[in-house]
């Protein structure tokens, strides 16, 4: 199980990164001039969010990150060469255990998120035509509502 501890102010330059790496790997459907219009919400937002909680690699650096806020998962990222090692299900299985996360927003084309939070125990309770920022990327609503599957 890999260890998860909080990040810190001299993590988020790194964990920026990693969102940055992350959505270009799983968010194909994502127009580059909506995604350059995220970047400063994303900087401003990793610098005020708190607590973030980050997996580390083996020198250190953060691999993945989540923030849980009120029993939502608000955000959830794996460094693509992490993807698949328990880094993301590390973080969910500690969110939902000792943060108490019941609920997390899947862009609707981001078909490999929703996979994964299906496999973590959470079902589709609604859907928006549009994004928190009005724009057209349909947003599923979803809600725990099963035990964690074993991966094993």
């Amino acid at each position: 199980m890999p260890r998860i501890g909080i990040a810190t102010d001299d993590d988020i330059p790194r964990l920026f990164d990693i969102w940055e790496a992350s959505v270009q790997a799983t968010h194909d459907f994502l127009d580059p001039d909506d995604f350059l219009l995220l970047v400063p919400i994303v900087e401003r937002t990793l610098r005020e969010f708190t607590p973030l909680y980050c997996v580390r690699d083996e020198s250190g650096q953060p691999c993945a990150f989540i923030g849980v806020s009120e029993g939502m998962i608000e955000m959830l990222f794996v460094d693509p060469p992490y993807r698949g090692q328990g880094a993301g299900r590390a973080l969910v299985e500690f969110a939902i255990a000792q943060l108490g996360a019941t609920q997390v927003d899947v862009n609707e084309q981001n078909r490999q998120a929703l996979g994964f939070y299906e496999r973590m125990g959470f079902t589709v309770a609604g859907r928006s035509e549009q994004d928190p920022f009005g724009k057209p990327y349909p947003m599923l609503h979803m809600a725990l509502t099963a035990p964690l599957r074993s991966s094993r």
